[in-house]
């Protein structure tokens, strides 16, 4: 089945540094634009430490001054991370950035994430910064949004991230985004769409041109609320099998506003 491919790919991204298949960390912004420095400033990068270097692997997003957000599939075990924050351009230094530390027993995954079950969700993990940020510009907090709150189909969300410009392309150097319009539950869950692949505690958005591959995994899905501000709605989580823009297979996020008393708790007790 796909499912099935789409988990044993997973194992795969997880047990190498650098994969090219259809579903890995970090999946890809197609067909997106660059987007305005700093529009975003809750948007991390989160990167692993290989041979003494760091590498990019996830997106993620600040929801507190010590806190980041990202998904549960971007921690493997054993490796060491570290979170920046005011990122724009990857290849140069702008002066923004802040360049902070992850101990290992600061890395909480969802006590139900599964990598061998994608389709069970809770794939959504929390880290706790060994400083805390400083915010201005560049870098500010999240706001989520309230608990159970659903969005209506065809919201204009946009995804961000510094992801692969297409399949198996290189990763983008600048933050890309790309307008990811919601498919609501009703029309995600479809037997043609996702089916059963997708659950009531995961959002659907994007379409055949910006879909699977617009963005980072772990990185935001920003939506606006009706005050003008935004909301980060969602956690990016996975794509088809087949790749990038395929029919009826949006990219699949993990629904923040499901997670909201899991989140309250663990920082609570941290």
């Amino acid at each position: 089945t796909m499912l099935w491919l789409l988990s044993s790919l997973l194992s795969v991204a997880l047990a190498t540094a650098h994969v090219q298949t259809a579903y890995r960390p970090g999946s890809r912004v197609v067909n997106g634009e660059d987007a305005v420095p700093y529009s975003w400033p809750w948007q991390i990068s989160l990167q692993y430490e290989r041979d003494g270097a760091f590498y990019h692997t996830c997106g993620g997003t600040l929801i507190a001054v010590d806190w980041v957000m990202t998904a549960g599939h971007c921690i493997s075990s054993g490796r060491t991370y570290r979170v920046v924050l005011g990122e724009y351009d990857r290849s140069v230094v702008e002066g923004t950035e802040q360049v902070i530390p992850i101990n290992n027993e600061d890395i909480f995954v969802h006590p139900r994430w599964n990598s061998n079950c994608l389709s069970c969700g809770n794939d959504i993990a929390l880290i706790k910064l060994s400083k805390s940020a400083q915010l201005g510009g560049a870098v500010q907090v999240a706001v989520l949004p309230p608990a159970g709150d659903i969005l209506p189909n065809e919201e204009p969300c946009y995804i961000s991230g510094w992801g692969r410009l297409y399949t198996n392309g290189p990763l983008s150097s600048k933050l890309q985004q790309a307008v990811m319009p919601v498919v609501d539950y009703e029309h995600c869950s479809q037997s043609d769409w996702w089916g059963s692949s997708v659950r009531k505690t995961m959002v659907c958005a994007g379409g055949d041109v910006r879909s699977g591959c617009n963005g980072d995994s772990g990185g935001p899905l920003n939506c606006p609320a009706t005050d003008g501000t935004w909301e980060v709605h969602g956690v990016t989580s996975f794509v088809s099998s087949r790749g990038c823009n395929t029919l009826k297979k949006p990219t699949v996020f993990t629904r923040v506003s499901a997670f909201i008393d899991w989140i309250e708790e663990t920082i609570a007790s941290h």
